[in-house]
């Protein structure tokens, strides 16, 4: 998990534990997911699921801007449990396929309508998006190629589950 280490924007460790919560349903999506990309011998990886909203509120005091990071007195994605960030790696070397841009990279080239890519970008950028879109049923957030909604997120409730 990104943020239980200071790798993150913020430079500082957020959670103390590297498990990842997410709603029962996401975990069922994420699974579909990870069962057919075994099959092109590639695999998930989280970066974040669940985020508590105390959490939330440190990462949007770091970085103000609701394109990226949501305020949490407002409705917030990642305090349902039923928002990831997630990327794909090679299952043989571990390695990240090449993306857009690294993780939390808050730019232009992050969003999803951004062009100016090599086609092999391009290629695995669409090939996280189907796989999430069409097997695990997610939605995407135009301003993050790495985050995911499970459609019908707005309707689960904001939860409060303790991160040690």
């Amino acid at each position: 998990m990104r943020y239980a280490t200071d790798n993150n924007f913020t430079k500082k460790v957020i959670y103390k534990t590297d498990i990842c919560l997410v709603h029962k349903d996401i975990a069922i999506a994420l699974d579909k997911v990870q069962k057919h990309l075994e099959k092109l011998n590639l695999s998930l990886k989280i970066f974040d699921g669940y985020r508590p909203l105390w959490a939330q509120q440190i990462l949007f005091d770091t970085l103000p801007d609701e394109r990226y990071v949501g305020n949490p007195k407002k409705i917030t994605r990642h305090t349902r449990g039923t928002a990831v960030d997630v990327t794909i790696i090679n299952q043989i070397d571990k390695s990240e396929l090449e993306m857009p841009t690294a993780f939390d990279a808050f730019s232009e080239k992050a969003h999803l309508v951004f062009e100016d890519l090599s086609d092999n970008i391009k290629k695995n950028r669409k090939l996280l998006q189907d796989v999430m879109m069409d097997i695990g049923g997610f939605e995407l957030l135009s301003t993050e190629w790495w985050h995911f909604d499970l459609k019908g997120w707005q309707e689960y409730p904001v939860l409060d589950v303790t991160l040690k």
